[in-house]
């Protein structure tokens, strides 16, 4: 196993990766670190049923330098880790199972810093906090959607006026895909800025407030990449930008909340030569760990949402500079956060 974690193509130098279990409550999770030179590392804690331990180190290493980069491009205090815990979020939760990670977590002594992610939840986050201070995102101030939603729409106001050179979305038509926490409220956004929506979603009632809510438009979740749009805002899967839906998609911009975005970093360019405005996927979805870095290290909250914002300006300047050196806008962001916490 310690072959592969070294040789995995996400590894990429990862200071400490951690393998943690404990028999009583079942805990089997992995802790990767990738890297502290800006702070102590800070990512989400996700708990997913993986079809098999492999797939489980290759989602926390890649969503642990992926914290790295976001850390760095938001201006945070922190570094990049991420960890998960094998097994099904509907099913297999406990008190119990939460409290050993967290002495998990308090065994690393504050090189990395949990918080909620997909298949957790502020209540879980509870039950770490009773074993390790080493936790973020507890209680009803715990949620960082509306923030993750803020700097997704202030992204896309960015890319808006760079490609369409506009400050409205009056009439302008967003195919979003995925309507959870941060899908739904960044619907609203736009929905409340005047652009129209088609949506997508494996959840009916989401679907249904939407339509009742902001006059969507509703869409099979496969049919989204062939809908004719402005915008595409993918805010759930990963990867979901491919040679496949490369092909389908009728966009000009793509502006969504979803991790890892590109199934490949070649697609980054394939949007490029498409004459897609693509918004990295980790500079436009930041806003999240923002609001959770500024409550863990207890930064006054007043200067919060002007961080978010600035969500704005970063995009612009990676359009910028994506326009005048003629590469992917994805290899910008990249290169903007590695001036930051490379050492």
């Amino acid at each position: 196993m310690t072959a592969f974690v070294f040789n995995e193509v996400n590894f990429d130098n990862h200071e400490q990766v951690v393998f943690a279990s404990e028999a009583k409550s079942g805990l089997k999770a992995i802790i990767a670190v990738h890297n502290t030179n800006l702070g102590p590392a800070m990512g989400g804690c996700r708990m997913w049923n993986y079809a098999s331990e492999a797939e489980a180190v290759r989602d926390v290493l890649r969503l642990s330098r992926g914290m790295t980069y976001k850390n760095a491009v938001a201006g945070l205090p922190i570094g990049g880790g991420k960890s998960v815990i094998i097994g099904n979020p509907k099913t297999d939760k406990t008190p119990a199972l939460f409290e050993a990670l967290g002495e998990a977590l308090e065994r690393l002594g504050g090189r990395y810093i949990t918080a909620e992610d997909v298949g957790t939840s502020p209540a879980d986050m509870a039950n770490v906090a009773s074993k390790t201070k080493y936790v973020a995102g507890l209680g009803d101030r715990g949620d960082p959607s509306p923030f993750t939603a803020l700097g997704c729409f202030v992204g896309a106001q960015a890319a808006v006026k760079h490609h369409f050179k506009r400050d409205s979305f009056d009439g302008l038509t967003v195919a979003l895909q995925g309507l959870g926490h941060v899908g739904y409220d960044y619907a609203r956004r736009l929905h409340e800025a005047g652009a129209k929506l088609v949506v997508a979603d494996i959840d009916q009632n989401s679907l249904k407030r939407a339509q009742e809510e902001f006059g969507a438009t509703v869409v099979d979740v496969n049919a989204i990449y062939d809908v004719e749009a402005d915008i595409y805002a993918p805010c759930a899967l990963g990867a979901t930008l491919n040679p496949d839906t490369m092909n389908r998609l009728k966009v000009k911009i793509v502006a969504g909340g979803a991790n890892n975005q590109l199934a490949t970093p070649e697609i980054g360019e394939a949007c490029r030569q498409k004459g897609i405005l693509y918004a990295p996927d980790f500079v436009i979805n930041a806003g999240g760990i923002i609001k959770v870095c500024y409550e863990y290290m207890n930064t006054p909250e007043d200067g919060m949402d002007a961080h978010v914002r600035r969500i704005g300006d970063t995009l612009a300047e990676v359009f910028a500079r994506a326009d005048a050196e003629g590469v992917p806008t994805s290899v910008i962001a990249d290169r903007l956060a590695e001036e930051r916490f490379k050492k």
